[in-house]
């Protein structure tokens, strides 16, 4: 097996050093790290924009730019919060926390550095696990039927509404409100036109490009126009002999990398949980095991290097059940799926064997990819905080332009702007109330999947459920589910008896009872 893997990996870097596309793989880490550094633009912002010019590429090049686009941002990412404690995106937020602190007491340059090492150890390492593991994956995969298929499916809308980021019940309704976007159009199976409001522009369905741009381009930039803070560049002064670390540095460090790593590839094997999951987790295991807790929050360097490198081993290994099983654990890997889809590929268990060059020579590419943003990130950090200076006045028309641009040049359909734009209200709303659109993109893009398989499975079963339960694997996959939604329902009545108890303290802590007015 190990003999195979590095044979057909020897495949894969022959066809990521091929001219054309070793120049997408760098145009796309390049506007991945910068983007990175922008406050309200982001990967998911980004690939949307992006997406209609895949369309006149090859396929290999395509899906190498969009996925360079999405790892490059997590190293641009890391530096405004160590320079600038500037979250630019939810990953990077509990970098911030020892980051800046570093930076105040002039060792910035070491945690940049040590930075830099650790994600290069942690995008490796999930690299090498999607040499090993996405293989043996699609060997259990193409044991399953309909019925497997739908409850995978089940699980992985479960875990990516419930698990992100924010209220696991606005989650849900984010992905139900995605799977009734993805059965507009035309029935699967009859042909017959259905929820298309009588539009005939309507009759092929909702485009992912539409949806993703308005969602995440129109409705982010939105959000963020009135929320971007003046960015403080007076810490900002790195020269490149700073960030070379100590020994001392190195030795302190390097355990925290290994334990990140391996949080970072665990996160990644569960749909839904993503980079900012993996951090958080990280952040929190190792303060949790460090003999010195209360040096974290002051300039711990493992508190910068543990979340950062988990960030990227999850990020990588986040391209297993997307590529292998044709589930995507997140909002990006739901693009990437779909920009696979409109090239008229199929991501899921026959993707290895009918298109090696895309699979092998996506995992070339990283290591490739994760070279050039090592030699990238160190001469460019200056560059990088003074494209912070650039109002953002500026960057929102421009942003503005291109995605009208992008979408109309898909079909040269006006009627696609007007549905950009209608979704990006839409989105921009559901911001304010705080239902994050993440899901939704997860829902449209498995709907039609999910459906095409629960009717096959019906078929077959002449109607009857219990073949979700009879059938081991599935009925293994359906547990999951009750036990997600279990667990889910117990966090929150912890989480309400947790805030009650708090608010029964403060209470009392503000009206102290009176000396001698009880026996009164």
């Amino acid at each position: 097996m190990i003999e195979t893997a590095l044979t057909d990996l020897a495949y894969g870097f022959g066809v990521a050093l091929e001219p054309q596309n070793v120049m997408w793989c760098f145009l796309g880490v390049f506007v991945g790290n910068m983007v990175g550094v922008l406050p309200g633009l982001g990967p998911i912002a980004t690939i949307s924009i992006l997406l209609p010019l895949t369309f006149a590429m090859k396929p290999v090049a395509a899906i190498l730019m969009l996925s360079g686009v999405f790892y490059g941002a997590q190293y641009g990412g890391a530096i405004c919060s160590i320079l600038l404690n500037l979250p630019c995106h939810p990953p990077h937020a509990v970098t911030c926390l020892d980051g800046f602190p570093m930076t105040q007491q002039g060792r910035g340059g070491v945690a940049l550095g040590v930075t830099v090492i650790g994600s290069f150890i942690g995008a490796s390492f999930g690299i090498t696990e999607m040499v090993f593991l996405a293989p043996f994956l699609v060997e259990v995969a193409l044991k399953f039927g309909p019925a497997e298929i739908c409850s995978l499916m089940l699980l992985g809308l479960l875990a990516g509404s419930t698990l992100a980021r924010g209220s696991p019940l606005k989650g849900v309704a984010m992905t139900v409100l995605g799977l009734m976007i993805g059965i507009v159009g035309s029935d699967i199976q009859t042909g017959i036109p259905r929820f298309n409001f009588g539009l005939i522009q309507l009759a092929d369905g909702i485009e992912i490009a539409a949806l993703a741009l308005g969602l995440f381009g129109i409705a982010e930039f939105m959000n963020s126009v009135n929320q971007v803070a003046k960015v403080d560049t007076k810490y900002s002064n790195v020269r490149i002999r700073d960030m070379r670390p100590s020994k001392k540095d190195l030795k302190e460090a390097f355990p925290a990398m290994i334990r990140g790593t391996l949080v970072g590839s665990l996160c990644a094997l569960i749909p839904g949980t993503g980079p900012t999951i993996a951090s958080f987790v990280a952040y929190a295991t190792e303060k949790k095991i460090s003999k010195n807790p209360e040096t974290f929050g002051h300039g711990n360097i493992k508190g910068v290097v543990c979340p950062e490198t988990s960030t990227h081993s999850s990020v990588q290994g986040d391209f297993i059940p997307t590529m292998s099983l044709g589930i995507p654990g997140d909002a990006v890997m739901a693009l990437i799926l779909g920009a696979l889809i409109i090239q008229g590929i199929t991501p899921g268990p026959s993707l290895i064997s009918e298109h090696p060059d895309i699979f092998w020579g996506l995992i070339a590419s990283f290591w490739i990819g994760n070279i050039l943003l090592v030699i990238l990130n160190v001469p460019l950090i200056g560059l990088w905080v003074k494209l912070l200076m650039i109002p953002y006045r500026y960057l929102y028309p421009s942003a503005m332009f291109f995605i009208c641009i992008g979408v109309y040049s898909t079909n040269n359909d006006l009627f696609q702007v007007a549905e950009v734009l209608f979704l990006g209200v839409v989105g921009y709303v559901l911001l304010r109330l705080g239902f994050h659109p993440a899901p939704v993109l997860l829902g449209f893009v498995l709907g039609p999947r999910f459906e095409e398989n629960f009717r096959r499975a019906m078929l077959l079963s002449r109607g009857s459920f219990m073949t979700f339960i009879e059938r081991p694997i599935s009925a293994v996959f359906i547990a999951l589910c009750v036990i997600l939604i279990v667990a889910q329902v117990i966090f929150y009545i912890r989480r309400q008896r947790k805030t009650a108890s708090e608010a029964r303290v403060a209470d009392a802590a503000e009206n102290p009872a009176v000396p001698g007015v009880a026996g009164e």
